[in-house]
């Protein structure tokens, strides 16, 4: 998994999760992790942003790390003594818009049934806030072709293993960027899971998934963009 982290080598998911359970191992939670999943939790803030042809061309991205997870990513950066440095963060975030790619930014859009891809991502920064300290990656995905939201353009922002949980922020909606007359753009949550299924959601679980199994998509919120 290739998030706020500075990567070696090996799977960007095993990079991920092993430093995850270091980190809780740390702060004393014991075995806690085998029974929790997610590890890390995303709060997301996303617009459809158009052209002037009046067509959607990217996705602009604000992600918000949890607490625990934002100060392990910048263990022992000091900067000038007072926490990382704002080349420091720019280094973080330049790291993660690339090695994302891998994962397609855990970003899907489709215009009706057909799937879209994207390009690298541009205007990329990381912020940390400053009463919480929390890392705040903001990214700019390009469409690699300019889409039409007269079929519906809808785009959903999850993690196929649900090892990374994203939830957009329920004090701000998605928006709409230089969007033309009469478009709307509207978020809907997922069906929540039957009571049998949440009772299995331990990690033997989520360890049993075959690989490419897209468990994550069940509890994607999505976004639907409509223009007349």
């Amino acid at each position: 998994m290739a998030l706020i982290l500075r990567f070696s080598a090996r799977s960007a998911r095993s990079t991920f999760r092993n430093a995850t359970l270091a980190v809780l191992a740390l702060l004393g939670f014991g075995h806690a992790p085998a029974e929790a999943h997610p590890h890390v939790f995303v709060s997301v803030k996303s617009d459809a942003v158009f052209g002037p042809e009046g067509k959607i061309i990217a996705i602009r991205h604000t992600w918000t790390f949890d607490e625990m997870y934002s100060s392990f990513a910048v263990e022992g950066m000091t900067g000038a003594g007072k926490g990382p440095s704002e080349a420091e963060l720019q280094g973080i975030a330049k790291q993660n818009v690339e090695d994302l790619a891998q994962y397609g930014w855990f970003t899907q859009a489709r215009v009706g049934s057909q799937k879209l891809t994207f390009a690298a991502p541009v205007d990329y920064s990381m912020t940390r806030q400053a009463d919480t300290g929390d890392l705040e990656l903001r990214f700019t995905l390009p469409l690699a072709a300019p889409a039409s939201a007269g079929r519906a353009f809808t785009f959903e922002v999850y993690d196929p293993s649900y090892f990374v949980a994203f939830e957009f922020d329920a004090k701000t909606q998605p928006v709409l960027v230089g969007a033309p007359k009469g478009c709307s753009i509207s978020l809907f949550k997922p069906k929540p899971l039957d009571p049998t299924m949440q009772a299995k959601l331990n990690e033997s679980f989520f360890s049993g998934l075959s690989p490419g199994a897209d468990f994550g998509v069940q509890l994607a919120e999505r976004v639907i963009v409509a223009c007349p």
